[in-house]
């Protein structure tokens, strides 16, 4: 069991990815541009959401079935296991918050503006995080 959620958590990252850096060039177009917000930018904005938390929840699940569990904690002066068990995590968490905030801040910008800025900017802070902290070694 613990291969496949591996398994699907590396798979799912890929199109988890994909969606959200989509949604932050839309937005980015979207906001220079001037366009008016429609239904195609909130879905694309709305599947980078749901992606990102099914990541998420993934990697928990993962995270708490690890073979490594909490006992990596004891062994932070190693550079891989200190990231894949506490940055990768920690970081993640805190990207997906603030994809959550951009996400709740859009529905309530009235501005078409205000709506592509708010996805743009706290979708792009999460997706800059993500990035940092993806242990690349293990993708590749």
């Amino acid at each position: 069991m613990y291969e496949f959620i591996q398994k699907f958590h590396s798979g799912w990252a890929y199109l988890a990815l994909l969606v959200l850096v989509i949604a932050v060039v839309n937005s980015i177009i979207g906001m220079t541009s001037k366009k008016e917000f429609t239904s195609k930018d909130r879905k694309i904005a709305l599947f980078a959401l749901i992606g990102t938390h099914t990541q998420l929840l993934v990697g928990l699940i993962l995270y708490f079935v690890s073979p490594l569990g909490l006992d990596a904690f004891g062994q932070m002066k190693d550079a891989a296991l200190r990231l894949t068990s506490l940055e990768h995590p920690l970081l993640n968490i805190i990207a997906i918050v603030f994809i959550t905030i951009g996400w709740s801040k859009h529905k309530k910008a009235i501005s078409n503006e205000f709506k592509f800025k708010a996805i743009a900017v706290f979708y792009g802070i999460g997706l800059v995080l993500i990035l940092s902290r993806i242990p690349w070694s293990l993708w590749f």
